[in-house]
């Protein structure tokens, strides 16, 4: 309820209540627990990939509003594990406990496990299309060598122009990163988690043919001109995980250049990043498979069931 401002504070006020709260008005306890029950019938699971547990948690508020307006604002946020905590000796300043960590999953500051991709596809950039047609859906790769940033105003760009760099078999990362410069002036990646791949979808297609490009790294997946693109060009879209900005910064160990700094801003530039161990997941091969595609299509089906609600 309320007018668009009014219902979007309160939409994102929901998002502060505890996950095991109980709504004191019992209409709006019994809509959220339907949502809840039935959200997790989708089947759309994290991230999008498809599973039992899509949603863990819908917190609904009501505003008053006038009579001509009935909005409803939705604020959805995912869910990362973004704090960490310790006990330091007053002493010595020495960390003595770390919180919020299972024994098995504590190891030292810097250091990076890689014992769940012992069975990844390693891709060395420059990629040849023989590298791409092996991928299918479902496969984890790491990355090693070079990708190079894009967004919207450079997607845009190069429709009509040439790259200032050679993309033949290379990588282009919907991402735009933090960065910053360490003492002698160098640019080093401060975070650089994926955006949103969907709104490349009028340029992509064009961009792959048009430079030869073997791999797009993105979030969300792409439609279904992107999906015929990579199918006719045989390149591969590769699924970062949302939320995982440091983690990405710590696998991208160089930055070796970057162009349309001035032009585009610091997000938008287009920035060319040495990488080693960058881990993602092929959800759109080059065969016409995407996991996006199917999990919408059946996730579709599912909701048609719940057209008619009774509380």
């Amino acid at each position: 309820g309320g007018d668009r401002t009014s219902g979007y504070e309160c939409a994102k006020l929901q998002l502060m209540r505890s996950v095991d709260d109980v709504n004191p008005e019992e209409e709006l306890a019994n809509l959220e627990d339907y949502i809840m029950e039935t959200a997790n019938q989708l089947e759309i699971g994290m991230m999008g990939f498809g599973g039992k547990k899509t949603l863990l948690g819908c917190k609904i508020g009501a505003v008053n509003r006038i009579a001509p307006s009935f909005f409803v604002s939705v604020a959805y946020n995912c869910w990362a594990f973004r704090r960490r905590g310790v006990f330091i000796d007053p002493q010595t300043g020495s960390i003595t406990e770390w919180q919020y960590e299972r024994e098995s999953q504590t190891q030292t500051e810097g250091e990076t496990k890689d014992s769940s991709f012992e069975d990844a596809i390693v891709l060395s950039t420059p990629l040849s299309e023989e590298d791409v047609r092996k991928l299918k859906v479902g496969d984890v790769v790491v990355i090693n060598g070079q990708m190079h940033t894009g967004r919207d105003n450079l997607h845009k760009y190069l429709m009509d122009h040439d790259s200032p760099v050679d993309l033949n078999g290379g990588i282009i990362y919907h991402c735009g990163p933090v960065m910053i410069k360490d003492e002698e002036g160098n640019w080093k990646v401060n975070a650089a988690g994926p955006t949103t791949s969907s709104r490349e979808e009028p340029y992509q297609a064009t961009v792959i043919k048009k430079f030869g490009i073997r791999a797009v790294v993105g979030k969300g997946g792409m439609g279904e001109k992107t999906l015929q693109g990579l199918k006719k060009s045989g390149c591969v879209y590769l699924n970062a995980i949302g939320g995982a900005a440091q983690f990405y910064a710590k696998a991208l160990k160089k930055v070796t250049g970057v162009h349309f700094l001035e032009e585009f801003g610091v997000p938008e530039a287009m920035w060319h990043l040495e990488a080693e161990g960058f881990v993602a997941i092929v959800t759109m091969d080059a065969h016409g498979n995407s996991l996006h595609k199917d999990v919408h299509e059946q996730s579709r089906m599912k909701l048609s069931d719940f057209e008619k609600r009774v509380f």
